[in-house]
């Protein structure tokens, strides 16, 4: 019998006897021994900006603006974060479940729950007592009742917003240990329309697909590269209207500076000499010279403060009682502070999407509690995001995946931490998948295929829609289940699509315009292929144009 060993520390690195020693970034993230450090942008504390600021700039620059499509939030598009769980997390069966062609509950065998880490009676369909089941469907979508990531989740969000969730799971292999698994949909959302109105993208590492793993290389846009932020005191330094603020502490003084400023430039521009120009008056370089004072005006009277741009001030995330984060945890933990930046500019609309990716999920290291740990981690940040959204009332959609996964051999952990579970044993692309939630506020997102949101009254139909794929009896994807099973970049466009299903009919349709050449088919494919049908909340207008 092994011996057990006490879980790591979520922070410490991986030493990891078959894997060489780490030398890129990829590897060095993955076993942890690089944060995936922390992504906000300055829009992460622009929701504390009331519309009623807009009122000190003058009606002129009030104009100018829409004139300019300057925004003060987003896009209109449901907020999106994906979280890249860097190394080949765990989360088919001992997270979530993925069960054969029936959907979730369609169960696999017990060999199949054993190589997914549960041994026999602590599979889903085991029962613990009269009608007890071992799975819980408290965010819609069907968890283990033990797994580590609904533990964090739960954690973090509130119960009413856990009854505003439903998610779907995509049954999808992707390479171990590479950098080369085209996983991040960033570019993709975007150019499905979701916009911030400071930054498109924001990423939490330094990359073109700003996490960890690489993005569709047809969908890169690099005009709209993530940008990268490492700490929340960064983030507070985002805007800055220099000595402006110093020499004049009265934001009112400093917008009007601002304005005078937009309409010197605005005459000079109107007595250009045409003749000095090589080819006459560049009327868009005028434009834009004059656009820019009035963003410089805009931001001003937006930020002039100091204090908007500083996340610790948000009482929602840190500071108060009923927080989402205390405010110990808050300093001392790195994963949470990025966290509560990316979330703070997405959900608010400053960025279109954002990727949180969290390092050390190489975790087959002999044991099972060091991977519960993590995942459990990483489930207080899935959490802290859905309870934002609801905090603020806007939707969100939030994407889980990694590069790879894990198996157990059937060895089982008993320590406190490994909680009786198989231990991780090594790599295994067989078993991966990927899944995502969406919060709606006021109402749980519907699945195609009925009427009813309760989990434990869905049809045949809306069981099957809420697994994209599926897996045979032996716990391996089925590679023919989804054109997504067995292609990452068709994984990205599955994503991609369902985003752009949740705003409605019209928007689904123009997928094959937007991505042309695409993998998904006609669109019966695509039909089957999707989860939900349009959140209500768009038709509510509950996100700001």
């Amino acid at each position: 019998m092994a011996k057990n060993k006490g879980p790591l520390h979520p922070d410490a690195p991986l030493l990891l006897n078959n894997h060489r020693r780490p030398v890129t970034r990829r590897e060095l993230i993955a076993q942890g021994f690089k944060a995936g450090s922390a992504t906000v942008i300055g829009g992460s504390m622009l929701s504390l900006f009331a519309q009623s600021a807009l009122g000190s700039l003058s009606p002129e620059i009030i104009a100018k603006r829409a004139e300019c499509k300057i925004r003060s939030a987003g896009s209109g598009k449901i907020p999106f974060i994906c979280f890249d769980l860097a190394g080949g997390a765990n989360i088919a069966g001992s997270n979530v479940l993925i069960g054969q062609k029936g959907g979730q509950l369609d169960f696999l065998s017990t060999g199949g729950y054993s190589k997914q880490g549960l041994p026999a009676d602590m599979a889903p369909n085991a029962s613990q007592a009269a009608n007890a089941l071992l799975y819980d469907t408290s965010l819609g979508l069907a968890f283990h009742a033990d797994s580590a990531l609904l533990r964090g989740i739960k954690t973090r969000a509130a119960a009413m917003t856990q009854g505003m969730t439903n998610g779907a799971v995509i049954a999808a292999r992707s390479e171990n240990d590479t950098g080369n698994n085209p996983h991040n949909p960033m570019y993709g959302i975007n150019k499905a329309g979701a916009d911030g109105s400071l930054m498109s993208l924001i990423g939490s590492v330094n990359s073109d697909s700003g996490g960890n793993s690489m993005s569709p290389s047809l969908m890169i846009n690099l005009e709209k590269r993530p940008t990268k932020v490492d700490r929340p005191e960064d983030v507070a330094g985002l805007v800055d209207v220099g000595d402006l603020k110093s020499l004049m502490p009265d934001t009112q003084d400093v917008v009007a500076v601002m304005e005078a400023m937009y309409k010197i430039s605005d005459k000079k521009l109107d007595h250009v000499n045409p003749g000095t120009l090589v080819s006459g008056r560049d009327e868009k370089l005028e434009e834009m010279i004059r656009c820019g004072y009035v963003q410089s005006a805009d931001y001003a009277d937006r930020f002039g403060s100091g204090t908007e741009l500083v996340v610790q001030s948000d009482a929602n995330i840190v500071g108060q009682t009923n927080s989402i984060f205390g405010q110990e945890e808050f300093n001392s933990n790195g994963e949470y502070r990025k966290t509560a930046s990316v979330m703070k500019l997405v959900v608010n609309g400053y960025a279109g999407a954002g990727t949180i990716t969290m390092g050390g999920f190489d975790y087959h290291t002999g044991d099972r509690s060091t991977g519960e740990t993590r995942d459990e981690r990483a489930g207080n940040c899935i959490g802290a995001c859905l309870e934002y959204a609801a905090r603020l009332g806007k939707p969100l959609m939030i994407y889980v995946f990694s590069d790879g996964s894990v198996f157990s051999n059937g060895m089982m952990d008993n320590s406190v931490a490994g909680r009786g579970k198989g231990v991780w044993t090594g790599d295994d692309q067989q078993t991966a998948s990927s899944f995502f939630l969406v919060y709606n506020p006021g109402s749980r997102p519907i699945l195609i295929g009925g009427e009813s949101a309760d989990p434990t009254a869905l049809t045949a139909a809306q069981r099957v829609h809420q697994q994209i794929g599926y897996m045979r009896p032996s716990g391996d994807v089925e590679t023919a289940s989804s054109p997504a099973a067995n292609n990452v970049n068709l994984l990205v466009e599955t994503v991609i699509l369902n985003y752009m299903a949740l705003h409605g009919d019209a928007e689904k349709a123009k997928f094959g315009e937007t991505f042309k050449g695409h993998g998904l088919g006609n669109s019966t494919l695509q039909d089957k292929m999707t989860a939900f049908r349009p959140l209500a909340s768009l038709v509510d207008g509950l996100i700001p144009k």
